[in-house]
């Protein structure tokens, strides 16, 4: 078994690994995003569309160093840098979310801080514009970590966020795949069955999240997320969950995840990349690769995670063609990546 899993995470490092991952000690703040994860190649984007994605993730970690650089914590930037994509069609979070089977929209967030292990989570709201604000609100103002559906548009109006109609997160393109996932579910031998279980990759995973830590050494997380497309039955993937899509903990690291939910929540993925970094003393690279190249991806799962530790570390492993990337250190350059190969 052991043999086994070397294996594999040597394989995953040269065939699915991840770019833009860099060593570093005691920077002053850092930050890492996501976009998602899935069927990701220069082939399935047009030059137009690449640059969309890359100028949208380069103003979200512009709007994340802007909190960060004037001495601003870790959450706020997280939550700065997510708010950036859930405002974007682009990204399968906020306006850009993804259909449910019965047309409409079910958003998903997480927000965990480092210290003390402070965290908010919803699941299922349709009203509310900015999800991870209202994990924000859930973390500081509730004496519960997660709240879903009805309960949690109710508390989001009493913290007064801004509620929108569901049409807001209308978009033609997630229709349009809507429409595609629901033809190959029904002409399926058990058209019932969870959506995942007939639609590949093309469906991308496009859950947006942030990892920072700032000039205090405060590591945060954040996720928020449409869900997959076609979902059913309340179907809640592991961007809420507290340790599959998001962890944050100052003596390890911070993870947000994006992918094949039920498989990051099987496996707890966020916190077990965190507790290797913690009990066994892998870097993150190292601890990142051991999970997403080894027991993911052994088990069937498909995905990645962004990962930063106190002195700026940063890793961005993923086994899936491509993941929309980026990070930067301090005053230090903007790195951004899409594809498997970039560095």
């Amino acid at each position: 078994m052991k043999k086994t899993l070397l294996l594999s995470v040597l394989a995953g490092a040269l065939i699915g690994s991840a770019p833009l991952q860099a060593d570093d000690h005691g920077v002053e703040y850092a930050m890492a995003i996501h976009g998602g994860a899935g069927t990701i190649t220069r082939a399935n984007l047009t030059d137009e569309q690449e640059q969309a994605y890359k100028d949208k993730l380069n103003e979200a970690l512009e709007a994340g160093r802007a909190v960060l650089k004037d001495g601003g914590d870790s959450t706020t930037a997280v939550i700065a840098a997510i708010q950036v994509m859930e405002e974007s069609p682009l990204f399968n979070s906020g306006k850009g979310a993804v259909y449910t089977w019965d047309g409409e929209h079910e958003l998903d967030a997480s927000l965990m801080e480092g210290e003390r292990g402070n965290a908010g989570a919803v699941a299922g709201v349709k009203t509310v514009k900015s999800p991870i604000e209202l994990a924000r609100e859930v973390m500081e103002e509730s004496v519960h970590v997660m709240l879903s559906g009805e309960g949690a548009e109710q508390f989001a109006k009493q913290q007064g966020l801004e509620q929108v109609d569901n049409s807001y997160f209308n978009t033609e393109r997630r229709y349009q795949q809507l429409l595609k996932a629901k033809e190959k579910i029904k002409a399926s031998e058990q058209p019932e069955q969870q959506a995942w279980e007939y639609l590949d990759l093309d469906y991308k995973y496009g859950t947006v999240g942030a990892v920072a830590v700032d000039k205090n050494g405060l590591l945060s997380a954040g996720t928020s997320t449409g869900g997959m497309t076609a979902k059913r039955y309340g179907r809640i993937g592991d961007s809420p969950i507290i340790g599959a899509g998001t962890w944050a903990d100052n003596d390890s690291c911070a993870v947000s995840a994006t992918g094949h939910g039920e498989y990051f929540i099987r496996f707890h993925v966020a916190a077990d990349i965190c507790s290797r970094v913690k009990y066994k003393g892998l870097s993150v690279s190292e601890a990142g690769d051991e999970v997403i190249h080894g027991v993911l991806e052994q088990a069937g799962g498909t995905g990645g995670v962004i990962i930063i530790d106190a002195d700026g570390n940063v890793a961005m492993p993923f086994n899936t063609e491509g993941m929309y990337r980026g990070y930067f250190k301090g005053d230090g350059d903007t790195h951004i990546a899409i594809y498997n190969e970039e560095e």
